[in-house]
């Protein structure tokens, strides 16, 4: 019975995957084999081996199944778009009721809208927010978002305290540029410092042009 097998199965074509089977119980892999006379071609990997007929006890097929192939990796997300310096302002300043105009005029008279800007007297950021001032507002200065939202809020907080003056607006602007206390020491009045004068004078002007466009 065991020659009839082996005549007949070489006579079946292969499928892809398969084992010879030896007498002495050896396996080898073979992609397919073929008949040649008395002898059994093993198409391998390696090459072609041929062996007698009579040293095969049969075909196993491989039941081996490949891997699937790993999936491709995932598209790394792009990063939101950051806000521009005139977004963070504009936000800052609906969140602390004022007109984005404004804070951003004075924004525009500290910084220019550069938020890594560093004065020589240690201010820091879009609203040059000194480190003191920056910690009472709980932010950290070199955050843009939260330079800002610090700044508008310290503005707002300048604004409520002079909001009974008639130039309560100026006074505030006067307060953020150089100080409550300049302004207490001088009575309640613009300090006679030109800096600060032409700094109140710089943002009162940007932003009535502001508000006419």
């Amino acid at each position: 019975m065991r020659k009839v097998l082996l005549l007949i199965l070489p006579c079946v074509p292969a499928l892809a995957g398969e084992y010879a089977v030896l007498h002495n119980g050896f396996r080898i892999q073979a992609e397919r084999h073929e008949a040649a006379g008395t002898m059994i071609r093993l198409y391998t990997e390696r090459g072609v081996t041929e062996l007698q007929a009579s040293q095969i006890a049969s075909f196993e097929l491989d039941e081996h199944v490949a891997p699937r192939p790993a999936p491709a990796p995932a598209p790394a997300a792009e990063p939101a778009p950051q806000p521009s310096p005139a977004e963070l302002l504009e936000q800052a300043a609906r969140r602390n009721g004022l007109r984005p105009e404004f804070v951003r005029s004075v924004a525009s008279a500290e910084s220019a809208l550069n938020p890594t800007a560093v004065s020589p007297k240690g201010a820091i950021g879009l609203m040059q927010l000194m480190p003191g001032t920056a910690a009472e507002l709980g932010v950290d200065p070199k955050d843009p978002a939260q330079n800002a939202d610090g700044g508008a809020r310290y503005l707002r907080g300048l604004l409520e305290k002079y909001k009974g003056d008639p130039d309560g607006v100026r006074l505030a602007l006067a307060a953020y540029n150089a100080g409550p206390g300049a302004v207490e020491k001088h009575g309640g009045s613009i300090p006679p410092y030109r800096e600060t004068r032409q700094y109140v004078d710089r943002v009162v002007g940007k932003y009535l042009n502001e508000i006419k466009r």
